[in-house]
C-alpha cells in the first residue's frame, strides 16, 4: 500500500512540476528568440534607413562605412542593394548573386519583410538570413539582407533551460520528500496495525497500537486496542482454563489411583473386573489429560511461530527417524508388529529436535496401535522439493475415503477403532507442530491396504532457516 500510494502521489507531483517547466522552458526560448529577432531589426532598420538617404543623395559611403563596421565589430555579414539590385555593399563574404540572398533581395524590393520563423533552441546551431526593403511608405529604394549567427542566443537559452531544470528538480526532490512524510505518516499506523492483526490471529498479546497518522486511523488504532484487549483476555483465559485443567486434575487423579490400588487387596475375586475397568478409566482420563495439555501448547507454539520466523531451528530428519526407530523397536515387538526405518545420509529440516520427534511419536504409536498384530510399519526420511518428507506407512486396515478428511479432527476416531486405547487428539497435534512451522499433515490410503502418514518439513537451508 505504501508503495502505491506514494507513486500515486510522486506521479502527480511530477506532472504538476511538469504542467509548470514546461511551458517556462518554452516561454524563455520564445523569449530569447524574440530578443533576436528584435536587436537584428534594428539594426536592418538602420542600414534601411541609410540606404534610403544614399538613395536620395546618391552618396553611399555613410552605408558601406557602417556595414563594414557592424560585420568587423559583430561578425556577421550583410548585403545593401539599391532599386535595380547593384550591391551597394558586400561584407563577410555574402554575395548578392548568391541564390539564396537573391531571392531574399527580390521579396524585399517587393516591399516585403523577410524573418526567420520558430523559436531558438539550446541546439540550434548556425544563421538565421534576415530581409528588409529600404524606403518610406510603398517606395522603395533597395534591399537590406543580414545573416545572424545564432550560437549567443542559443548559449543563452540553454543556461537559462538549465536554470528551470536545475530549480524543477529541486522542486521535484521536495515533492518526492513530502510523499515520502505523507506516505509515512498515513501507512506507518496501518503496518503496526498489521503486525498487531497477525500477532492476535496467532493467539499472541498484540503490541499496543500507537495512536497516530490521520484522524481516522487514530480513531481506529484506539478501537483496536480496546477490541485486542478483549479478545486476548478472552483468548489467554481459555487457554489457561485448558492448561490449568490438565495440570491442576493430575494430583486428584494420582490421589485418585492410589486409593484405587490400595482397595484392590481388600476386593474379593468377583470385584477384579469392575477394578480393572476402573484403572482402565483411570488410565485413559490420565492420557486424555496429556494430551489436552500437549495440544493446547502445540497450539500456542504455532501461533508464536506464525509472527516469528524461527529462522534458527535446524535438525537432521535423518538421524532423528533412526533413533525413534531403536526406541519404539521393543514396543513395536510386544504389539506383534515388525517395524522398519530408512533414512539415508543427512536431511536437514528446518524445525526443533523435539518438535521432529513428538510428530514422530504420534504416527508411529497410531500405525503400530491401529495397523494390528502382524502389520508391518515403515518408517522413512525423503525429500519432496522444499520440504522434507518424514513418511510412516503400515500395511493395516487404514482409513476409508470418507475417514481420511476427518482423520486431523479432535476427539475424532473411527467406529472399527473403538476398542483400542486412544484420544483422538494425537493428529491434531502434529497437525498444529506442523502448521507452525509452515509445514503439513498429509494422510493417504496405502497400496495394496494400510494408511501412509507424511509429515512435511521445510527443509532447512545450508546456512540455518527454512528456504
Amino acid at each position: 500500500m505504501r508503495t502505491r500510494v506514494q507513486a500515486v502521489l510522486l506521479v502527480f507531483g511530477i506532472l504538476t512540476v511538469a504542467a509548470f517547466a514546461v511551458p517556462l522552458l518554452l516561454f524563455t526560448a520564445s523569449d530569447r528568440t524574440q530578443q533576436l529577432v528584435l536587436a537584428r531589426s534594428s539594426a536592418l532598420d538602420r542600414f534601411a534607413s541609410l540606404m534610403d538617404q544614399a538613395a536620395a543623395t546618391g552618396d553611399t559611403s555613410a552605408v558601406t562605412a557602417e556595414a563594414r563596421r557592424y560585420t568587423e565589430l559583430y561578425g556577421e555579414p550583410l548585403v545593401v542593394t539599391d532599386i535595380r539590385r547593384v550591391p551597394v555593399v558586400e561584407t563577410g563574404g555574402m554575395r548578392a548573386a548568391d541564390p539564396a540572398v537573391a531571392r531574399l533581395i527580390d521579396a524585399a524590393l517587393r516591399n516585403q519583410t523577410a524573418h526567420p520563423r520558430g523559436p531558438l533552441r539550446p541546439w540550434s546551431r548556425g544563421h538565421r538570413t534576415f530581409a528588409e526593403p529600404a524606403g518610406t511608405g510603398t517606395r522603395v529604394t533597395g534591399a537590406v539582407v543580414l545573416r545572424a549567427s545564432v550560437e549567443n542566443a542559443a548559449h543563452d537559452i540553454t543556461r537559462r533551460w538549465a536554470a528551470v531544470l536545475a530549480g524543477t528538480a529541486l522542486v521535484a526532490l521536495a515533492c518526492t520528500a513530502l510523499a515520502r512524510a505523507a506516505t509515512r505518516w498515513v501507512v506507518s499506523p496501518l503496518r503496526r496495525l498489521d503486525r498487531a492483526v497477525g500477532r492476535l490471529a496467532a493467539g499472541l498479546p498484540p503490541d499496543r497500537t500507537s495512536a497516530g497518522g490521520p484522524p481516522e486511523l487514530r480513531q481506529l488504532a484506539t478501537g483496536f486496542n480496546r477490541m485486542a484487549s478483549t479478545v486476548t483476555a478472552a483468548l489467554e483465559q481459555q487457554r489457561r482454563l485448558v492448561a490449568d485443567t490438565s495440570h491442576q486434575m493430575r494430583n486428584p487423579m494420582a490421589a485418585l489411583r492410589l486409593r484405587v490400588d490400595a482397595l484392590h487387596t481388600h476386593l474379593p475375586a468377583s470385584a477384579d473386573r469392575t477394578y480393572t475397568g476402573v484403572t482402565t478409566e483411570l488410565d485413559r482420563l490420565e492420557t486424555l489429560l496429556d494430551d489436552m495439555l500437549a495440544l493446547a501448547t502445540a497450539e500456542h507454539r504455532a501461533g508464536e511461530l506464525t509472527v516469528t520466523d524461527g529462522a534458527d531451528a535446524r535438525c537432521d530428519a535423518a538421524e532423528v527417524v533412526r533413533t525413534q526407530h531403536r526406541r519404539w523397536q521393543p514396543v513395536a515387538e510386544r504389539a506383534g508388529t515388525r517395524l522398519t526405518a530408512g533414512a539415508p545420509g543427512p536431511v536437514p529440516a528446518a524445525c526443533t529436535d523435539r518438535e521432529l520427534t513428538q510428530i514422530t511419536d504420534i504416527l508411529v504409536d497410531n500405525a503400530i496401535k491401529y495397523a494390528g498384530p502382524g502389520a508391518t510399519v515403515t518408517l522413512a526420511c525423503t525429500t519432496e522439493g522444499a520440504f522434507v518428507a518424514l513418511t510412516v506407512t503400515d500395511d493395516g486396515p487404514g482409513l476409508s475415503a470418507e475417514e481420511l478428511p476427518q482423520a486431523t479432527t479432535r476427539f475424532w476416531r473411527s467406529a472399527r477403532q473403538s476398542g483400542t486405547t486412544g484420544t483422538g487428539l494425537g493428529l491434531a497435534i502434529a497437525e498444529q507442530l506442523l502448521a507452525g512451522r509452515g509445514g503439513r499433515l498429509r494422510l493417504a490410503p496405502a497400496r495394496p491396504r494400510g494408511l501412509r502418514a507424511t509429515a512435511l518439513v521445510p527443509r532447512a537451508r545450508p546456512d540455518g532457516g527454512a528456504p
